[in-house]
C-alpha cells in the first residue's frame, strides 16, 4: 500500500464515538442491523396513514438530511424515509469496506427487503442516482417509480470542475488533499463544498449553514470519514467502466419504473448536457430542467421538485394504485406553477426560505 493511500478501516465496533447527526423537527433516527451493514434512517411521519413508501438516497459525501426539506414537503404525499449509506452520515462503515456502486445498490435492496416496504417511490441524487438506478434496473419489484436528481451517470466529457472529485479515486491523492487541507476549518470546507454544489450558495440560510459547518466538525473526528469517501469515489469511477450487462447506461434502459429525472443548468459536477441523454435512456421518463439549480435541486428548490413529482406520480397512477403512465421523455413537467420546464430552460424560482446547506453532497 502507498504511504500516501488511506488504510482501511475495521469494522464499527472498534470505531470511537461521537456526536450523533442532527435530527430535525418532526423527524426521526433509528438503526437497522442487517448482514454486514448498519443503516441509520432518518424517517418523517407521513400526515396520515395509508401513503405509499418511499425511499431516499444521498450522493457522495452526503447524508441522509439532504433530504429533509424534500421530505416535508411530501410528507402528505408519501411515507418517507431517508438512508444513511454505509460509512455515510450516522451509518458505520460497511464490515468488507466495499464502497462500490454494486455494494452501495445491495444495502438498499438489503433494507427494502428487510423492511417489507417495496415497491417504493426511490429518490436519488448524485451517486446516489447511480445505486438507485442500479437497485431499479436489478430489482423492478421493488421500484414503483423513480426520481434522480443530478444522477452520477458516465460522461465521456466530464467537467472541469468535477476533476477533484473524481481524483478523490487515485490511490493516495485523498491521502495528500487531507495533509494540504488539515489547517482548514470547517467553515471554510463549508463554503467551498456550498459553492460547489448550489447554484446559487446565496440561497443557503444561516441556520442551515451554521447545521452545515457543526455536521462539518463532526465528520471530521470520525477516522474513516476519508476512506469512506475515496473509496466511495472511487467505487463510482470503476461503475464508470463496466461494459455489457453491468453497465450503468445500460441499466438505465433497463429500468421499467417510469422514472422523473430532474438537472440544474448549473450544475458544476454533472454536465446539464446528460439530461437529454438521460431521458432517452430510460424509457418511460420525464425530465424537469432548472436552469438556476445546481447539484442538489431537492434542497435548493424542494417545493419545485415537490410539485414535479406530485404532477409525475399522479399522471402516471393507475386504477390499482400503482403508477404507470405513458412514455414523456420531452415533455415538460409543471411544477406548482412555477417557471419549471421539460425540454425549454426557462428559469425556475422557488418560494419559500432557502435552502439547509447541511452535509451537501456531490
Amino acid at each position: 500500500m502507498s504511504s500516501t493511500e488511506l488504510p482501511f478501516v475495521p469494522p464499527a465496533t472498534v470505531l470511537p464515538k461521537v456526536a450523533p447527526v442532527r435530527v430535525g423537527e418532526g423527524e426521526r433516527m433509528r438503526s437497522v442491523g442487517l448482514p454486514g451493514i448498519t443503516l441509520a434512517v432518518r424517517s418523517r411521519p407521513p400526515a396520515r396513514e395509508g401513503l405509499p413508501p418511499a425511499l431516499y438516497v444521498h450522493g457522495l459525501g452526503g447524508s441522509s438530511q439532504n433530504w429533509s426539506a424534500l421530505m416535508e414537503q411530501l410528507e402528505g404525499d408519501v411515507d418517507g424515509e431517508a438512508v444513511d449509506l454505509p460509512g455515510f452520515g450516522d451509518s458505520p462503515p460497511p464490515d468488507d469496506g466495499n464502497y462500490s456502486i454494486t455494494a452501495h445498490a445491495r444495502a438498499v435492496i438489503r433494507f427494502l427487503d428487510a423492511s417489507g416496504r417495496g415497491p417504493v417511490h426511490l429518490f436519488g441524487n448524485s451517486l446516489g442516482g447511480a445505486v438507485s438506478t442500479r437497485v431499479a434496473a436489478v430489482r423492478p419489484d421493488l421500484v414503483r417509480t423513480l426520481t434522480l436528481v443530478s444522477p452520477a451517470l458516465p460522461e465521456i466529457r466530464v467537467q472541469r470542475t468535477a476533476v477533484p472529485t473524481g481524483l478523490l479515486a487515485v490511490p493516495g491523492v485523498a491521502g495528500l488533499f487531507t495533509r494540504y487541507s488539515r489547517d482548514w476549518t470547517a467553515e471554510q470546507r463549508v463554503r467551498g463544498v456550498t459553492a460547489l454544489c448550489y447554484g446559487d450558495p446565496g440561497r443557503v440560510t444561516p441556520e442551515g449553514f451554521r447545521y452545515a459547518v457543526e455536521e462539518m466538525e463532526r465528520r471530521l473526528q470520525l477516522p474513516y470519514f476519508w476512506d469512506a469517501m475515496t473509496r466511495s469515489a472511487r467505487g463510482l469511477v470503476n461503475a464508470y467502466t463496466l461494459g455489457g450487462q453491468h453497465a450503468l447506461w445500460r441499466q438505465a434502459e433497463r429500468v421499467l419504473a417510469p422514472t422523473l429525472l430532474v438537472y440544474g443548468g448549473r450544475d458544476q459536477l454533472v454536465g446539464f448536457r446528460m439530461a437529454q441523454k438521460a431521458a432517452r435512456a430510460f424509457r418511460d421518463s420525464r425530465l424537469l430542467t432548472l436552469p438556476e439549480a445546481g447539484h442538489v435541486a431537492m434542497m435548493e428548490y424542494p417545493e419545485t421538485v415537490a410539485g414535479a413529482f406530485r404532477e409525475f406520480a399522479v399522471d402516471g397512477a393507475t386504477s390499482d394504485g400503482s403508477v404507470g403512465g405513458s412514455d414523456k421523455r420531452d415533455g415538460s413537467v409543471g411544477a406548482s406553477g412555477e417557471g419549471a420546464s421539460g425540454d425549454r430552460r426557462d428559469s425556475a424560482t422557488a418560494s419559500g426560505d432557502g435552502a439547509d446547506a447541511t452535509t451537501v453532497g456531490s
